[in-house]
């Protein structure tokens, strides 16, 4: 019985102390296997800045996602959503059908087409916050936590996050702890093994 009893200790692989280590869960931030050439991320994956685009590294698989923007310093920059076929060396993007972006002049475009506009007095500024929603049909956006009524959408296919900059702009990608509540019933961006 000893015998038997220390067999199973023993099998365990670890010294027998029965506990299993967890994989750490990956961080959602901007992914540089997916930007442009002349893009530069830095802040553990969370600023960008140069030319171009970049994508996150999670796709939004779950029915509602929140994630923000602040803009650290003005100039030419995107922000939105778009599928791993968008052209990340093309600024603007929202030219085609992989990208469906808000742009530093507040439009927001997909395929070449404006699909709506923040008001005026609501164009974003150095130090603002800019949250997106997205329910795999219709992106929202948010200045400073307050929704801008700007809704936008034709998008298809699994979408990233994307962003763009130009003219010595930089951005900073928040995709957790976010600046501002997450809007009722949307959350953090999950990678696919967190939904289940």
């Amino acid at each position: 019985m000893a015998a038997m009893f220390t067999c199973c200790l023993g099998c365990c692989g670890d010294g027998g102390s029965g506990h299993i280590p967890l994989k750490e869960m990956p961080t959602v931030q901007l992914d540089t296997h997916h930007m442009g050439t002349d893009v530069v991320i830095v802040k553990s994956g969370r600023r960008i800045c140069g030319t171009g685009g970049c994508l996150a590294n999670a796709p939004l698989h779950q029915n509602k996602s929140y994630f923000e923007f602040k803009i650290q310093s003005t100039g030419v920059w995107g922000i939105g959503v778009a599928t791993q076929k968008v052209n990340l060396n093309q600024v603007p993007m929202g030219r085609d059908t992989n990208s469906l972006v808000l742009r530093h002049d507040g439009s927001v475009y997909h395929n070449n087409e404006e699909k709506n506009r923040l008001p005026a007095n609501s164009l974003p500024q150095e130090g603002d916050i800019v949250g997106i929603t997205y329910d795999h049909v219709e992106l929202n956006l948010y200045l400073n936590g307050k929704n801008m009524h700007c809704p936008a959408s034709g998008i298809r296919g699994t979408v990233y996050p994307v962003v763009y900059v130009d003219d010595s702009a930089i951005l900073d990608c928040q995709f957790s702890d976010f600046y501002h509540t997450a809007p009722q019933g949307f959350e953090k961006i999950l990678f696919e093994q967190q939904i289940f």
